[in-house]
């Protein structure tokens, strides 16, 4: 399973920066884990492949570009874009970005080849497919309806996150677990703005080491994510094969 983190800030020469502030994983160069950057990070062949994208929350940082990317590969799509998410998730993003205001409703839209996008309802605590992975949402405790993952390829298994704070779930689905090789976890505020870190329910560096004591199962590799608040320390581009 390869996992890359897509860049979504830019030098004067167009570089990626590690400056982090929008959220998107993707896995395999297929699947994507929320669609922050999705539509000006991927490469010309990523664009052609990704038809899945899992959708955790519907915070701006996690979906802003979602609506451009699709809009851009209207003309082209062959097979509707496939936005998973949970129901709540998918009544949020109809209600307050695909509403004929902000975006076209592109779940009602058909190019010349069929529907341009369908939404998944994806259930909690029990695995359902994307792609070639077996993925299992888990609730997390953030301020909006938002889920933690727990994807498989059938060979290797990593977690995310998502936002959240202190949460229980979580932690209880990755101990049921043998083996985890990778854990991607947010910290989203130092240790000086914990007040902040509470009331928006993101973890800081001191919070996070508390809650890690929840884990009881190993995990090869356990990687702080990014957002709009922090920047990345480690490579965008990471393998768990």
């Amino acid at each position: 399973m390869r996992i890359q983190l897509l860049p979504s800030t830019f030098d004067a020469n167009g570089h990626a920066t590690q400056d982090q502030r929008l959220t998107c994983f993707l896995i395999d160069d297929c699947v994507a884990v929320d669609a922050g950057s999705i539509a000006i990070a991927l490469t010309n062949e990523q664009r052609s492949s990704v038809r899945d994208i899992i959708v955790t929350h519907p915070h701006m940082d996690h979906i802003a570009s979602l609506p451009i990317f699709i809009d851009d590969l209207y003309p082209v799509l062959h097979q509707p874009m496939r936005v998973y998410a949970t129901p709540e998730v998918i009544s949020l993003l109809e209600r307050d970005v695909f509403n004929w205001n902000v975006y076209p409703r592109f779940s009602e839209l058909h190019n010349d080849f069929g529907p341009v996008m369908e939404y998944i309802p994806i259930p909690i605590g029990e695995p359902f497919k994307v792609a070639h992975l077996t993925v299992t949402a888990v609730p997390v405790n953030h301020i909006v309806p938002t889920v933690g993952l727990i994807v498989s390829d059938g060979k290797k298994s990593v977690a995310f996150s998502s936002d959240t704070a202190e949460t229980e779930e979580f932690w209880r689905k990755l101990n049921e677990a043998q083996h985890i090789d990778a854990l991607l976890i947010e910290a989203s505020f130092p240790n000086r703005m914990a007040e902040l870190a509470e009331v928006s329910r993101h973890f800081t560096p001191a919070s996070l080491g508390e809650e890690l004591k929840k884990l009881n199962t190993t995990v090869s590799t356990s990687w702080p994510c990014t957002s709009s608040r922090r920047t990345a320390k480690r490579s965008s581009n990471s393998s768990t094969r």
